[in-house]
């Protein structure tokens, strides 16, 4: 715990912009977080590392994403925000923790098999060792609880193993981690392939909404978003496609399902497409202007780093200056 709350522990990658369906889905709840828990959100641009980026560009889109966080409403004064590669300590404790952990653990990872299938000309040790810089992140701040999806859960639970291992050989040291499985948003489906979730890493460019997207660019998406043939707009499981705009109109606006399907009684899909990307539309502008303002002000953005960098390390060197007593590494 710290200051007398569970902490809440989440890094995500910077692989471009923040869908509409992460946001919903998630973010939106996370805004809330901090009035129960001690919440740290960082940008894990050493994960990203795994596969090659070209520096100019990476370096932008990892900006983008803090400002994104900021823009969406996690509040730095409320909110430890921060570049895992601003603490040295998690590169540190990812050494340690690999002398604990065992080969088969890593090479027996879904997504460590999934990952080498796609960049097969290269497979690098920072691939397989992944889980254990997760571990390393979350082990640091002592984190209770953090939120996690299907293809992270088997890394959640290598942490755990962990965590364990150490405390019993070497007494009490790390907070063993729970799952956060919290109050859950809507959730999002790709705008193409309505079975599967909206995700920023879909090759199709019509099937995600960018909280970034043009104006323009939303309502073409909308426009081609895939229903069915029957022309009825109602909610149900077996209209996939028709259900998910209701769910996306229903969320931006706050209105009930119910409510809308009422509103649509008798009209066709092209209506529903058009009202769906002009609510979007609406819903992105205030969040896309103050992106806007945020971008525009570097000073400001490398300022919020440096805190919440400085307040990261605070904890983190706790941490890892107990790992190091307990392991018997001589201290200055």
């Amino acid at each position: 715990m710290i200051q007398g709350k569970k902490v809440v522990y989440s890094a995500t990658q910077p692989t471009g912009s923040i869908t509409l369906g992460n946001y919903i889905g998630a973010i939106k709840n996370w805004l809330k977080l901090n009035q129960e828990y001690f919440t740290i959100f960082a940008i894990a641009d050493l994960h990203a590392l795994t596969v090659r980026q070209v520096p100019a560009d990476f370096r932008k889109r990892a900006l983008s994403f803090f400002a994104q966080y900021i823009a969406l409403g996690l509040d730095p004064e409320k909110n430890i925000l921060y570049f895992q590669s601003h603490v040295p300590q998690h590169a540190e404790l990812t050494w340690i923790l690999n002398c604990f952990t065992y080969i088969g653990e890593t090479g027996r990872m879904t997504q460590f098999k999934e990952k080498s299938s796609k960049h097969n000309d290269n497979i690098n040790m920072g691939l397989m060792d992944y889980p254990v810089l997760m571990a390393s992140d979350i082990l640091l701040y002592q984190a209770d609880l953090v939120p996690v999806g299907i293809d992270q859960k088997q890394h959640l639970e290598l942490t755990r193993d962990l965590a364990i291992r150490f405390n019993n050989l070497y007494s009490p040291t790390f907070t063993v981690p729970e799952p956060y499985i919290g109050k859950q948003g809507a959730k999002i489906f790709s705008l193409q392939s309505p079975t599967e979730k909206m995700s920023k890493s879909d090759p199709n460019p019509n099937a995600t909404i960018s909280l970034l997207d043009e104006p323009d660019a939303v309502m073409r998406k909308f426009k081609r978003a895939v229903t069915d043939s029957d022309g009825v707009i109602k909610f149900s499981e077996d209209k996939p496609g028709v259900s998910n705009l209701l769910t996306i109109l229903s969320a931006v606006t706050d209105k009930g399902i119910a409510d809308i399907e009422k509103d649509f009684a008798g009209k066709g899909y092209a209506e529903l497409k058009k009202v769906v990307g002009e609510a979007v539309v609406e819903f992105l502008q205030p969040i896309q202007s103050e992106y806007n303002r945020l971008i525009a002000d570097k000073a400001y953005l490398m300022s919020v780093a440096k805190d919440g960098a400085e307040k990261a390390q605070a904890i983190a060197r706790r941490t890892l200056s107990k790992v190091y007593k307990k392991i018997g590494l001589v201290q200055l």
